[in-house]
């Protein structure tokens, strides 16, 4: 497993990005903290923000109160072409208020501590909004930047009512943390969440050539509900956001989607799929209780024990009240362990009959 998972942005679920910054309402993300340890009884609350993906936002006029986007359809009065429609449509700030009340974003503190270092997300608002993206950011006009190897990152987490079909998500990907400013008309940046990329390669509402995308290596920490929980690499070929074009993007048919240039399929450790039907769920019969709530534990074993060493294995570790829980070994034939390493992941791929793109792409 050679790809370095050296420094990544972390994101929140659930992209257009207008290219200049709004003036009609001031950005107010919410204050966050991040704990960094250095040791059990050494950590330091690191003072963060919580900002809005540039999707969610309002798309106007630069100086106006116009829609630049209507449904589903760009504004030709602003937006003729591509470059003129970056340069005349804005994307808005978010006040406090309207982070809560229209984009159900609560941040919640913890016992003693100055800053909140929880946030609950609802999935739908009184006003209609459905879902929303969130970014880290180092409280000012920057993406927060985490440094994985030789190292293990802790949330805890309640999936107690997210129902089977929902995905509360929480991943790392290697956005530019500046989120593009200075690029391609961008003036907005990280402050109003642009910049987004994944290994999906997705395609941004202001480029309008559908064939275009921008990758970027993918490390998904928490994809889960009540039902099922999954850890995912997505390696890339590239460094950074990178933009695509055509097979390079991986969107078409006959096999396409295996030659581009991230592992879209990924190497998933999911106990329900790996066979072990009995580990993470509702209820005390299950392994992992998903009623309760849990500490969710990922480390970045690197093959030397070291910050610059090559990463060799991802593994999980769950702490449910008094109890330290390993993730599950696999029960599917062929395939052994209960982390993910290079030889679990070629093993997966055989077994359900895969292409090998996590080994192709240098997984």
């Amino acid at each position: 497993m050679s790809q370095k998972l050296a420094a990544a942005a972390l994101c929140l679920l659930a992209p257009v990005a207008a290219q200049q910054p709004g003036s009609t309402t001031p950005e107010e993300s919410p204050a966050f903290g991040v704990r960094h340890c250095a040791a059990p009884d050494d950590c330091q609350v690191e003072p963060s923000a919580l900002v809005l993906d540039a999707n969610w936002r309002w798309v106007h006029n630069v100086g106006g109160y116009e829609n630049c986007y209507v449904e589903g359809s760009w504004n030709k009065e602003f937006c003729p072409d591509e470059d003129t429609c970056k340069q005349r449509c804005a994307v808005e700030g978010v006040d406090a208020k309207s982070y809560k009340k229209n984009y159900g974003v609560h941040v919640e503190k913890g016992e003693g501590d100055d800053l909140p270092e929880g946030v609950k997300l609802k999935f739908m608002t009184e006003g209609g909004n459905v879902g929303s993206r969130l970014y880290l950011t180092d409280g000012e006009d920057r993406y927060k930047i985490f440094h994985l190897l030789n190292r293990e990152f802790t949330l805890d987490v309640d999936v107690s009512t997210l129902a089977c079909g929902m995905n509360g998500a929480v991943y790392f990907i290697e956005m530019d943390p500046q989120g593009g400013k200075g690029q391609d008309f961008n003036e907005a940046g990280a402050k109003y969440g642009t910049g987004y990329c994944d290994a999906q390669c997705p395609n941004e509402k202001f480029v309008w050539n559908k064939t275009q995308g921008i990758c970027c290596v993918e490390m998904d920490i928490w994809e889960a509900n009540s039902k099922a929980a999954a850890y995912t690499p997505h390696p890339c070929s590239t460094v950074g956001p990178t933009k695509c074009e055509g097979i390079d993007c991986g969107y078409g048919d006959n096999g396409e989607r295996w030659q581009g240039l991230c592992d879209k399929d990924g190497c998933d450790m999911n106990a329900f799929r790996m066979g072990a039907r009995d580990f993470y769920g509702p209820g005390s019969n299950f392994t992992v209780d998903s009623t309760l709530p849990m500490t969710v534990v990922t480390q970045f074993l690197t093959e030397d024990g070291t910050d610059e060493g090559d990463l060799v294995e991802i593994r999980r570790i769950y702490l449910q009240g008094d109890k330290v829980i390993a993730h599950a070994d696999s029960k599917i034939d062929g395939v052994d362990g209960n982390t993910v390493t290079d030889e679990f992941c070629s093993a997966q791929k055989q077994a359900f009959g895969d292409f090998d793109h996590h080994a192709a792409r240098r997984g």
